[in-house]
């Protein structure tokens, strides 16, 4: 799994995020429940129905981990204190491949202070892109 797979994960944005759905797990709906006479019915073309994806709030989730956590981490504006907060490995190796993952510009890899500021806001749009409802003002 990728790195950004993994931070995905561990706030449960993604693939392991249950649907939601008005249905009940392991019962089939009988006809007369999903349809009715009154009601036509659209063509079955083999495709599902699109699902509401379900945003995970993200600043709730990590301000919850934080507030739990023996270090006092500030992932609002630190990308080490963020990967600290998921467990993960916050080195400067670990951040530089996961920069080089989400494509950082070579002129900032340079730079760990650039490339740390530069994660940080990507990695929080690309949890905003993937369903996970980051605050506005940690997007700018």
């Amino acid at each position: 799994m990728s790195l950004f797979g993994n931070i995905l994960a561990k706030l449960g944005i993604g693939k392991d995020q249950p649907a939601t759905s008005n249905e009940t797990p392991g019962v089939t709906p009988s006809p007369s429940d999903t349809t009715s006479a009154s009601t036509p019915t659209a063509p079955d073309t083999g495709a599902a129905a699109p699902q509401a994806m379900s945003q995970v709030d993200v600043a709730a989730k990590l301000d919850s981990l934080a507030a739990s956590h023996a270090e006092k981490l500030n992932w609002k504006s630190s990308i080490v204190d963020l990967l600290k907060l998921l467990d993960m490995d916050s080195s400067l190796s670990a951040r530089q491949a996961l920069a080089k993952e989400l494509n950082c510009p070579s002129d900032k890899m340079d730079d760990s202070a650039q490339m740390n500021m530069w994660l940080h806001k990507a990695v929080l749009q690309k949890l905003s892109e993937n369903g996970g409802n980051v605050p506005a003002d940690l997007l700018d």
